[in-house]
């Protein structure tokens, strides 16, 4: 991971899903007038990173775009950056927009990974989250992708609905694991706050499922896909090989260096992070003036920077090195007590979260850096 990352935050949605805290908008008339936005933003931002291995288009709903604008995002940012000749491409896609002109074309534009929002395989699932697109189209589009030619293909899964129960949620993934997908992210519903979904929590017209349930689901998930050969590299994330690895989300979780584009976007050089206006309107006001549209930025001190590192690190089966925190004080007696508790390894000079440590993962870094 020597290289940054490049994001692109898509803002635009057909449909505003209830459990989303990303932000997106559902007038998808803007999209002309954001990829003029867009389009100074490269220019202005040129010469942040020499060069990148990743580019991530996420959102919104990228796939939302039509063709002509799928083809001018992608042509601006590979004549307004440089690329490494094995740079991983990645687009998010609702399985509602993939058909086969749509994928012929990622290809022939180079994407190589494909990222969709599957959610389930189960149809109580899916009207319960008010997704867009039916189980049916989810497997049609996993088909279509593959015909397509699509060799590294992720699926995004989420569990802890109130329609599924521990047998339903295994289902689930046991016919996502029947297309063999190279990625499989399973990610517990939250209820961030300002979400349609928060809203109903609070009048008691949702009701979270437990700790103790929710812990239940996670352990089970790591245990059947491991069975099946998948590596947990990362608490919400499982690949068929290491070769399968998102290379980008991997430069968030090793602190490595990106930059992110379109609105609500951050980005991160090791010292300084900084984040874009989280308005369509005034991030393409401000670029209408050809000022960057940076909403703000905070100078990391050493301190901060040791703690994201612990907190982005053992959220990974890699781990920290115990270089990272060998200046602690009482470091050896604080990782004793996590291995005897059966949170962590430590051996060969890294400290391993365990499968139960992950469920814990947020509170790891303080317990070592108190």
């Amino acid at each position: 991971m020597t290289e940054p990352g490049l994001y692109v935050h898509i803002p635009f949605c057909l449909t505003k899903c209830p459990y989303c805290d990303f932000y997106s908008c559902t007038d998808c008339s803007g999209i002309p007038l954001f990829l003029d936005a867009l389009e100074i933003e490269i220019q202005l931002c040129r010469d942040e990173f020499s060069r990148f291995d990743s580019l991530y288009l996420g959102g919104g709903t990228p796939s939302a775009l039509d063709d002509r604008q799928f083809t001018s995002l992608l042509e601006m940012l590979l004549d307004g950056f440089k690329f490494s000749p094995d740079t991983e491409i990645t687009v998010e896609a609702n399985p509602e927009d993939i058909t086969p002109d749509k994928l012929k074309l990622l290809k022939e534009l180079g994407v190589n990974r494909l990222s969709l929002g599957a959610q389930s395989f189960n149809a109580n699932d899916l009207r319960f989250l008010k997704r867009r697109h039916s189980a049916g189209k989810v497997r049609e589009a996993i088909e279509q992708s593959r015909a397509a030619g699509f060799g590294n293909l992720g699926l995004d899964l989420i569990y802890g609905l109130q329609t599924q129960d521990e047998k339903k949620w295994l289902e689930n993934i046991r016919q996502a694991l029947s297309f063999r997908p190279e990625h499989i992210s399973c990610y517990q519903l939250t209820f961030a706050p300002g979400t349609k979904f928060d809203d109903m929590r609070n009048k008691d017209e949702i009701t979270p499922i437990s700790e103790d349930n929710a812990a239940n689901l996670f352990q089970v998930t790591s245990q059947l896909l491991e069975d099946a050969g998948y590596i947990h590299y990362e608490i919400s994330n499982f690949a068929r090989e290491e070769v399968f690895f998102s290379r980008h989300n991997q430069k968030y979780w090793e602190h490595s260096p990106y930059l992110g584009l379109g609105p609500s976007a951050h980005s991160f050089n090791k010292t300084r992070r900084w984040w874009n206006h989280r308005s369509v309107r005034d991030y393409t006001q401000s670029l209408a003036e050809r000022r960057k549209p940076v909403q703000g930025w905070e100078d990391l001190s050493n301190g901060q920077i040791l703690l994201e590192k612990l907190l982005l690190g053992l959220r990974t089966k890699k781990g920290v090195s115990y270089a990272l925190v060998k200046e602690i004080s009482g470091i050896d007696d604080k990782l004793k007590n996590l291995a005897d508790h059966g949170l962590a390894t430590v051996s060969g000079g890294w400290i391993k979260p365990t499968i139960k440590g992950f469920l814990v993962a947020d509170r790891l870094p303080l317990w070592l850096a108190d």
